[in-house]
């Protein structure tokens, strides 16, 4: 789910709960007998007998396991990893690589609605066979562009020193023709994550639904907790994975005029690998799926043992009078019962304002470590991903035993969710004091050793040189000051020392600021950013941790309070509303608007002589935490302000006659 709205059940309310709670009532919901159509595994008369053993709920739970961490890896793990990478290889700004990530969402919320209403009633594996097929041409099409775009030029001269003799330290003709077509892939991008969309709608909403058609309701919460823990795992593989991958050349082989390590800031990874692999793997879930009946033997025992649990909220009568639901005539009268649920509609905005702040932060969490933290983007990744997952995990597990050992009712779980989302509140504060400041760079935050003005590259020191800003390969002074490159920082020659290159003759840098023994070199300059002297990155984890896990502590109460409070038959319906409007007020603007932050706080562009702006060389690091700060604490605000607004509207249905016994079993099967 994604964030429950991040996709994937990793980092958004658990939108794989979307089918899952069908109508628990035994009087079928109007289409056929499952007893009829409950069959043997194969395909038509060919059914072996070895395909048997699969024939039954822990058979298909494998298979759709396999499917959530697939897709988990894709949406939620290498899609978010590679953001970075990509960024900078298609010349693509964070607003369009938000748009990217934003694009999966779309095509769910489109199709979310129409494919719980009708594929309830349809072949619902045959439905998953299909969202394995999406899913793996969604992970090939995203890694096209790789192979359309030719071989990564990072650059036409490994070294940018400055030349004195009245030549440009490299040529460069600026001409109409210039302009790259690189961000023309963005298209290619938009259009994978849409396959992707479209082949996780049914597996969040119809694969769930499928495990509670067809264990007892006592199991329920067993089976869909693991395909729960399988959907987290996925993300954690691909932030893993994908981590790694970006250590080897996007091209597999380095040129062999390259010089270059993966702190060289050209470097990028092969994202694109990983992608292909999937696409192979997720194919060949295609034939488990394909095989399955459309009830798996004994279905219609248990679904007519199952007992409803309905809310007596008022319109629970005009669903059971007009039988609403059975036809698609029902649809707009369905959707205008639930938009009328107060207390519906204000769990879904708080659910929503969360998903924003939660698919944000997992779409550029990597970027913010590396930028804040001067950490590379393969180890950012990693970090990310061992930050988030678990967090969300266990944040999602612990309130699942709470709710499940305590019985707490529908008022007790709302209060629960405010207690969660205030803490999560105070947490996010952690942006006030654990945040780091720029390395001094000459040009943009410090001035070339007194002279120069800030905001520009060029000074007295590098003005004979001739150097070109579309040539970013900064270095760090021994005057602990970070210089564009080797020619802003006036170095006219190099050597390899031990193999290990320095810069010397450079007449941008002053003199150290700590003593050396040795003055064989006044000037000297190594490559690569100057080490950050932050050392808050732990704490931050830490805070983040936590923050984490009482974000998604809120998440299965969400789902719990929602099933609650409307009708019995409204229930799968409900879910999908809220899938709906997490999407259309959570996923999809939250990467967008965090990329639009994280733009607005850029120092630097990449601006070439011909004026083209690509993507953002430095960020100003106070100014872009302050800023995610601000969008989170104003998304928590209003989720703690609508999650008090629900327990104020909510008014508990009379005493019911069901057994105690029974209830408990419900909510334990909610809350997966």
């Amino acid at each position: 789910m994604k964030g429950g709205g991040i996709e994937n059940s990793a980092f958004e309310p658990p939108s794989p709960d979307l089918g899952r709670q069908r109508r628990a009532s035994p009087a079928g919901a109007g289409a056929g007998d499952p007893a009829r159509e409950e069959g043997p595994c194969g395909w038509g008369r060919c059914a072996p007998k070895a395909l048997q053993l699969c024939n039954n709920p822990e058979g298909y739970l494998a298979a759709y396991s396999l499917l959530a961490i697939f897709q988990g890896i894709v949406v939620n793990g290498l899609i978010n990893v590679s953001i970075s990478t990509i960024e900078k290889r298609y010349e693509l700004n964070s607003s369009l690589t938000g748009l990217i990530s934003a694009s999966y969402d779309i095509a769910f919320c489109i199709l979310s609605l129409f494919v719980s209403f009708f594929g309830e009633r349809g072949h619902k594996p045959r439905w998953l066979a299909f969202s394995a097929f999406m899913i793996g041409l969604g992970s090939l099409t995203f890694s096209l562009p790789h192979f359309g775009s030719g071989k990564y030029h990072y650059g036409t001269k490994i070294e940018d020193t400055c030349q004195v003799s009245g030549t440009t330290s490299a040529n460069f003709t600026c001409s109409t023709s210039t302009k790259s077509s690189l961000p023309n892939y963005l298209y290619i991008f938009i259009l994978g994550q849409l396959m992707l969309g479209i082949g996780g709608t049914p597996l969040y909403t119809l694969g769930t639904a499928f495990i509670d058609d067809c264990v007892p309701k006592h199991k329920s919460s067993l089976y869909i907790g693991i395909g729960y823990a399988m959907s987290l795992l996925g993300p954690a593989i691909g932030y893993v994975l994908g981590g790694q991958l970006l250590n080897i050349y996007i091209d597999i082989q380095i040129p062999g005029s390259a010089k270059m390590s993966q702190d060289d800031p050209r470097w990028l990874g092969a994202w694109w690998i990983a992608f292909l692999a999937c696409f192979f793997a997720v194919w060949l879930l295609i034939i488990p799926f394909s095989c399955f009946p459309k009830h798996l033997p004994g279905t219609a025992k248990i679904q007519a043992e199952k007992i409803s649990e309905t809310h007596n909220d008022g319109s629970e009568a005009l669903v059971e009078a007009k039988n609403i639901g059975k036809s698609f005539k029902d649809f707009p009268v369905a959707l205008l019962i639930l938009l009328k649920n107060p207390v519906l509609m204000t769990l879904i905005l708080a659910s929503s304002s969360e998903a924003l702040v939660a698919t944000g932060f997992t779409t550029f969490l990597p970027k913010f470590i590396e930028n804040q933290f001067g950490k590379t983007s393969s180890f950012s990744a990693t970090l990310g991903g061992l930050v988030l997952i678990p967090a969300a995990a266990l944040g999602q597990i612990i309130s699942g035993l709470l709710i499940s050992k305590c019985k707490m009712d529908c008022r007790s779980i709302i209060k629960f969710m405010i207690g969660t989302y205030s803490v999560a509140l105070l947490l996010n504060t952690v942006f006030l004091f654990a945040k780091c400041g720029n390395e001094p760079l000459a040009g943009v935050s410090e001035t070339y050793n007194g002279t120069g003005t800030l905001h520009n590259l060029t000074a007295p020191c590098n003005a004979d040189c001739r150097c070109l800003r579309s040539m970013y390969y900064p270095v760090c002074g021994r005057d602990e000051v970070e210089y564009f490159s080797p020619c802003f920082a006036g170095c006219a020659s190099h050597f390899f020392n031990n193999m290990k290159k320095t810069y010397h003759n450079c007449s941008c840098i002053g003199k150290p600021k700590r003593e050396s023994g040795s003055e064989d070199f006044l000037y000297e300059a190594v490559p690569g950013k100057c080490p950050t002297q932050c050392k808050l990155l732990p704490l931050f984890l830490t805070f983040f941790f936590f923050a984490v896990i009482f974000t998604y502590m809120a998440v299965t109460p969400t789902t719990v309070a929602i099933l609650r409070c409307v009708s019995d038959k409204q229930r799968a319906f409900a879910l999908g509303v809220q899938s709906l409007f997490l999407r259309l007020l959570g996923t999809i603007p939250g990467p967008i608007l965090f990329g639009l932050a994280i733009d607005n706080s850029c120092t630097l562009w990449d601006i070439n002589e011909c004026q083209i702006k690509g993507a953002c060389w430095v960020y100003d690091n106070e100014r872009m935490a302050y800023l995610l700060m601000g969008i989170s604490a104003v998304c928590k605000i209003i989720t703690v302000i609508a999650v008090v607004m629900a327990i104020w509207l909510y008014k508990p249905p009379p005493a019911r006659s069901t057994p105690s016994g029974e209830n408990s079993g419900t909510v334990s099967a909610i809350h997966t």
